[in-house]
């Protein structure tokens, strides 16, 4: 397992669709444990692989928080909301790819998620809470889309412009 480094927005390949993984490989598994290490590393609760510069719809999550409570890794290949409620839910939501930048966003309360695991078994669970959060954030990042990208055009800029500061900053270091 090893760490990977986590794309900083903007980055254009933040942006675009991540393709359907065809199959279940061990490049795949391999994959999905270089990203779980990189998120609890970073630490966050959730990753998608577009963020470590790989195109494919794979995400991992892990949101136990509670102190003592074992943790739920999980790797969703290929994961599709097949339905969201019609009550939302805020949430602060932040991202391993805009670093120390916060917004309340709103989505579903509750959504269904189709997936095959890393046995390329096909799975489906309803998520809640903080969990149903997370695994629309991430399926979003599948989409080449940000939370950034529910905010105003005046605060979505502004965010922009210093995590463009920060990658020169960190450019020159």
């Amino acid at each position: 397992m090893s760490i990977r480094p986590i794309l900083i927005h903007p980055d254009p390949r933040l942006k675009k669709t991540a393709r359907p993984v065809p199959e279940i490989a061990d490049s795949v598994r391999k994959l999905a444990e270089d990203m779980l290490e990189t998120m609890y590393d970073a630490p966050g609760i959730g990753l998608a692989a577009p963020q470590v510069g790989v195109s494919s719809r794979l995400l991992v999550m892990d949101c136990v928080k509670e102190e003592g409570e074992a943790p739920r890794p999980m790797a969703l290949v290929n994961p599709e909301v097949t339905w969201a409620s019609e009550e939302l839910a805020l949430h602060e939501e932040g991202c391993l790819s805009i670093p120390e930048q916060y917004a309340e966003i709103e989505r579903p309360a509750e959504v269904m998620v189709r997936w095959t695991d890393l046995d390329g078994q096909e799975r489906q669970e309803h998520f809640t809470g903080l969990w149903a959060t997370c695994v629309q954030h991430e399926i979003d990042h599948l989409d080449g889309k940000l939370f950034i990208d529910y905010l105003g055009p005046l605060k979505r800029q502004m965010i922009t412009r210093k995590m463009a500061k920060l990658k020169r900053e960190k450019a020159r270091a």
